[in-house]
């Protein structure tokens, strides 16, 4: 089990990146809704950045403070699903992909945007890159110290997070946005014997998880594949600045 500072550590730096990951990834699928003619998420008050009208008190509060607690650095949250209507769309199973890409979509913009945000920092800031972190202890302003390094940490989490939870919702196995984009893409049979696998898609996700030691998928996702995108988002942003790493 992690210390409570570890775990107030890793909110304090954390929190804002994830929740806001979480509530503009629903935000994105109810903007995409709209634009292909349903409302049901405008009606319903569900089309909104306000973050209370999207937190689910388990998958956005418990689930991820349990994940602090447990050991593993396995950390898994959601937000409460925007609703949609497939039958107000003008072309259902096309608009139904378009509304399950824009999840993760919207998280790899936020990727994008964090990296740019980081480097914007660095270039105002250089003492914040990790290079220069020791002598910046000694020499840097209060301001560096108490806004912008923590201001900078929650960045590059906020570069993390977001392509995280784009991959993580990418597998394709419903109900996770990955298998309802299958779903529309295959045929009508394979699809219909898809579609039937989302009662069990959390039994499944929850059984990856469990036995990630043997099959390596999520581990495969959330360290090979997340790794590499963030890092190549990261090191992109950080040329186009001029910057170092």
């Amino acid at each position: 089990m992690n210390s409570l500072p570890q775990i107030l550590h890793t909110i304090s730096y954390m929190g804002l990146p994830l929740l806001f990951a979480m509530v503009l990834h629903e935000y994105a699928h109810g903007w995409m809704a709209e634009q292909c003619g349903d409302h049901t998420a405008k009606i319903q008050g569900r089309l909104t950045m306000n973050p209370l009208a999207h937190i689910d008190p388990f998958g956005t509060i418990i689930v991820p403070l349990i994940c602090l607690l447990l050991p593993g650095g396995f950390f898994i949250g959601w937000a409460k699903p925007v609703p949609v209507d497939p039958r107000n769309m003008h072309n259902p199973r096309r608009d139904m992909a378009l509304v399950a890409a824009a999840g993760p979509g919207m998280n790899l913009i936020l990727a994008v945007a964090g990296a740019l945000f980081l480097t914007l920092l660095l270039a105002v800031e250089p003492t914040l890159s990790h290079q220069q972190e020791a002598d910046a202890d000694s020499s840097s302003s209060l301001v560096t110290t108490m806004v912008l390094r923590p201001i900078a940490a929650m960045a590059l989490y906020s570069v993390i997070i977001n392509v995280l939870l784009a991959l993580f919702n990418l597998i394709p196995i419903p109900p996770l946005d990955g298998g309802r984009i299958l779903t529309c893409l295959l045929p009508e049979k394979p699809a219909m014997t898809l579609l039937r696998m989302e009662p069990y898609g959390m039994m499944i996700l929850v059984g990856l998880i469990v036995f990630d030691k043997e099959l390596r998928v999520i581990h495969t996702i959330t360290n090979t594949f997340a790794s590499g995108l963030s890092n190549t988002i990261l090191s992109t942003a950080l040329g186009l600045g001029g910057g170092s790493q």
